[in-house]
């Protein structure tokens, strides 16, 4: 008799039967489904889209064919992510934009494998139990991944989703206890349970759970998370001179400029002035008339001017480069230590390996001479007009992007955080909106105001709990404005046990792996493909119609 011939076995089961979709569909829909959580961040803000972009990314995933296939639309649509954030570097990297999505992309390959794991994949619908651990384990993973990326030269936490929230309440009091992390955590986890609701009717009611969950426990965040209590006033002036000119001599046109709005707060009786990034393009030490003018400017205010220098000099160490510098100047001149930028901007203040990638210069605006970072933060001491010290802790540009360098200054006693940043190459696109944003997150984070000072917009202000002050300055101005910056004393849960949230992630995915690794030694390995024995050939058949025998 003729030998069925079945399906050949594959680990986890058969292949799933019904019409797919071409490989290149697949990818294409993992491009864009990746980039769809840009719409939350600046500009266009829709922060409630954050709760629900992911889940046609997730679902995509969890249908993939293969744990190849899910790899593959995890890095297709974390490339589509990062290039969707930070679309606005075009204009300065070109084409190499891309090369970094795709390289940054590969982060979120296996997430992918792990979503079709938990969510999908040859088992089916996930059932209760398995949902659960989806509801914990992605979001995790994700976070992770998050963690991965925001390595300094990689790019930086620049887009991490957790930043889509910054103006949303509720979720800056969950940044005041786990920071940042902990709103990526829940944002995601809110994914997955919609995900759930949608795919699998035996999970719904862990999925349901898990959100009555969330919503408890943002509840009880609100209640009962400690908040900084207000302690008094500082009146800090913000000068943006704005696009003065892009011809030659602009650094002067600029410098004038910023002297000119400046003393327009002279009779405001402020506390602080705030330049901008790069407001100085010459070191005092070689142009001595500089700190002069500066000088006499504060005089006429009667307030300390923090400036920020550009240009080639050497630090406490002795070491000589191009430093970007935050100055103190007052009535007599520099009033005590300055602090040098620590973490530079890939591409944008420095080459990584420029023996390697130096080709990078001759594609984009990349930076032709390295700045050399700085190696300590520091708290400066302004002279407040009540006679006492107003301790401000600096920070140039993308180091508001850093949470923990935010935390450690407020852990040192800084009083009032200050960004000092330029986003000039990037003024028509979402940048600058993206960049101030984040000063709520870090205020919220720390319990202390934000004070977000641009040459060219936008310019912001943010409260201890993360709550806009007065109104910003947007990339049409050329203004000086003083703000009534409240200050705050106490600490937030996040200043007390930093990234625990990160640790916590960390150990689910840890747990996870070890658990599925245990498994798979108690059933013996990993199953291998075992192919059916092939099919016997048909015995022939006589003239009569009977089978051929052998030996007959």
């Amino acid at each position: 008799m003729p030998v069925p011939v079945g399906p050949v076995e594959r680990r986890g089961g058969p292949r799933p039967r019904g019409p797919r979709a071409p490989a290149w569909r697949r990818g294409a829909a993992a491009l864009c489904a990746g980039a769809l959580p840009a719409l939350a961040f600046p500009a266009p803000a829709l922060w409630w889209c954050a709760y629900v972009a992911l889940v046609p990314w997730l679902l995509l995933v969890r249908g993939a064919p293969t744990r190849r296939r899910a790899a593959v639309e995890g890095w297709l649509g974390g490339a589509g992510y990062m290039v969707a954030v930070h679309h606005w570097l075009f204009g300065s990297l070109h084409v190499f934009v891309l090369v970094l999505g795709a390289l940054l992309g590969l982060l979120w390959a296996p997430w992918g494998m792990l979503v079709r794991s938990l969510l999908g994949g040859a088992g089916g619908p996930p059932a209760p139990g398995r949902a659960a651990a989806a509801l914990a384990v992605v979001p995790s993973a994700w976070l992770l991944v998050e963690l991965v990326r925001s390595w300094q030269g990689l790019g930086g936490p620049w887009g991490v989703l957790g930043a889509s929230q910054w103006q949303v309440a509720p979720a800056l009091r969950l940044a005041s206890v786990g920071g940042v992390w902990l709103v990526s955590l829940l944002v995601v986890a809110v994914n997955v349970a919609v995900a759930l609701l949608v795919v699998s009717a035996a999970a719904r009611l862990a999925a349901v759970a898990a959100l009555v969950a969330g919503a408890a426990a943002m509840g009880a965040v609100w209640a009962w998370a400690p908040v900084p209590q207000l302690s008094g006033t500082a009146r800090i002036a913000v000068v943006q001179p704005g696009i003065v000119s892009r011809a030659a001599g602009a650094p002067q046109r600029r410098f004038a400029r910023s002297e000119e709005l400046t003393r327009r707060v002279a009779g405001d009786r402020v506390d602080l002035v705030v330049w901008g990034e790069s407001s100085v393009t010459h070191s005092l030490a070689t142009h001595p008339s500089l700190g002069r003018r500066l000088a006499a400017l504060s005089r006429t205010v009667g307030a300390d001017v923090l400036v920020n220098i550009d240009a080639p000099g050497t630090d406490a160490l002795g070491r000589r480069g191009i430093f970007k510098r935050s100055e103190l100047m007052g009535p007599r001149g520099p009033t005590g230590p300055s602090y040098d930028k620590m973490r530079l901007v890939p591409f944008g203040e420095y080459i990584p390996a420029r023996p390697l990638l130096g080709w990078a210069t001759s594609v984009g605006r990349a930076a032709g001479q390295d700045r050399v970072a700085g190696r300590r933060q520091v708290v400066l001491p302004v002279a407040g007009r009540g006679g006492g010290t107003l301790r401000v802790g600096p920070l140039i540009c993308f180091e508001s992007a850093f949470p923990d360098m935010s935390r450690n200054l407020a852990n040192r006693g800084a009083q009032v955080l200050v960004v000092q940043s330029s986003t000039a190459t990037f003024q028509d696109t979402w940048a600058p909106a993206q960049h101030a944003s984040l000063g709520a997150l870090r205020a919220a984070e720390t319990g202390r105001p934000v004070v977000h000072a641009t040459l060219t917009g936008v310019s912001a202000v943010f409260g201890p709990r993360g709550e806009p002050v007065g109104g910003e300055l947007s990339t049409a101005r050329s203004a000086s404005a003083v703000y009534a910056v409240p200050t705050a004393r106490g600490a937030t849960l996040y200043d007390r046990f930093g990234d625990w949230a990160v640790y916590g992630a960390v150990a689910v995915v840890a747990a996870f792996c070890a658990r599925r690794a245990l498994r798979d030694r108690g059933r013996g390995g990993p199953q291998v493909r075992r192919p059916l024995p092939a099919p016997q050939p048909r015995p022939a058949r006589t003239a009569h119609g009977s089978e051929a025998r052998p030996g007959r």
